[in-house]
């Protein structure tokens, strides 16, 4: 997340300056966003960074344990340097969120700096191997150049000037949100591969006396376990690349200027980060269960994809509130084809909403109801209980 960070936000003076060493590994970097009382709610993040024009300096500062950066990869031992979103000071107001490049230890002996606490947070579920860190400040002064000011800046007389889209500090988090839809399919494919594999080879005992016992795939259960998520797997691995191509082209209208299809980008991101995730977290827990003993046993392999993936539903947004966000952006874009408001993209199907009025077939005892009415959806929610106990008596 670092070094695509650098790329999309960075000046090119400030690329060249911090993302060249970077890629050759004399900076070794981490997204420093998670907070210990702040994960999904980024508008209430604390960290503060309040730029003092008198040495053209900002001041980073962590008013509270909750304010403490909590979870980056590679911060606990192996970073030096940190993309640092933190609340942005200036001429007296808060202007939001914005991305600092921070750097913490000493290139030469990584010792932290003055001003700076940093460690590692101890064992967690899954990635065992990545050394995933807590980062504090008091009163630590950086440049103003470690801004990164590709959509927004403050210049040096503490003028501030506000990006295109607020949301493009976020871009990061669309992108990896973009790859975790392609390692879903990945790694359900791993946990298939295996299961289907054991599955050719572990033999049932015979079920006719002196003939050999069946291959457990012919069994319909064990099909019925696995060919779904194998088929699971291919649908994930098309729409990771789909994503992935979706990404690569929004994001280059959005390096011209074009901003329209950003909140289409966030909520399909969102959206299929958190089902491939869960289904495909299920699904490996399936494979698992449909491999016998033999798949609880780490040689199989897949008690450890299902640990380090399973996390994939609650880094980089939980996967309940990642649905909301989807949810509330396809509720906007309803309402808006209601109003009359042509939409492209991926909503463009809303288009015939207004003039489509398709109704379920109605029922003894049910209430014809205007499916495009919102209220009355509602409304056929609250009566559901009441109907189904009527039908069934």
């Amino acid at each position: 997340m670092f070094l695509p960070t650098l790329l999309s936000q960075a000046t090119p003076e400030q690329q060249d300056h911090f993302f060249m060493p970077a890629w050759n590994l004399e900076i070794i970097g981490t997204y420093a966003q998670t907070e210990m009382g702040h994960g999904t709610h980024l508008r209430g993040l604390e960290t503060t960074a309040t730029y003092d024009p008198s040495t053209q300096e900002f001041i980073l500062k962590s008013p509270t344990v909750s304010s403490i950066k909590w979870w980056p990869g590679g911060l606990g031992k192996t970073s030096n340097h940190a993309v640092v979103l933190a609340q942005l000071y200036t001429q007296g107001d808060c202007k939001g969120l914005h991305a600092f490049i921070i750097p913490f230890c000493q290139m030469g002996t990584h010792e932290p700096l003055s001003g700076v606490t940093v460690g590692d947070i101890g064992p967690k579920f899954g990635f065992d191997e990545i050394d995933n860190g807590f980062l504090s400040f008091n009163k630590f002064r950086i440049p103003r150049e470690n801004m990164l000011m590709k959509y927004a800046k403050v210049e040096p007389d503490e003028t501030y000037v506000k990006p295109l889209r607020d949301k493009l500090t976020y871009g990061t988090m669309v992108f990896i949100r973009s790859m975790i839809v392609g390692d879903s399919a990945r790694s359900l494919s791993r946990a298939c591969t295996i299961a289907i594999r054991y599955s050719a080879v572990r033999n049932q005992s015979e079920i006719i006396v002196g003939d050999p016992g069946p291959q457990i795939l012919n069994f319909q259960t064990q099909q019925y376990k696995l060919f779904p998520l194998l088929a699971t797997a291919y649908a994930f691995n098309f729409v990771g690349l789909y994503m992935s191509q979706t990404y690569q082209r929004i994001n280059g209208d959005i390096q011209q200027g074009n901003l329209n299809e950003l909140p289409e980008l966030h909520a399909l991101s969102a959206g299929l980060k958190a089902f491939t995730t869960w289904v495909s977290s299920a699904g490996i827990k399936e494979c698992r269960m449909a491999c016998g003993g033999h798949g609880y046993s780490r040689c199989s392999g897949i008690p450890d994809i299902y640990v380090t993936f399973t996390p994939a539903c609650t880094y980089e947004g939980e996967n309940t509130v990642m649905m909301l966000q989807t949810a509330r952006f396809l509720f906007k874009s309803y309402t808006a084809a209601i109003s009359g408001e042509r939409l492209g993209g991926m909503i463009s199907y809303l288009n015939d909403v207004p003039s489509r009025h398709v109704q379920p077939q109605p029922l003894a005892g049910w209430s014809q109801i205007d499916i495009n009415d919102l209220l009355s959806l509602v409304e056929f929610g609250g009566q559901l209980p009441e109907q189904v106990g009527r039908l069934r008596k």
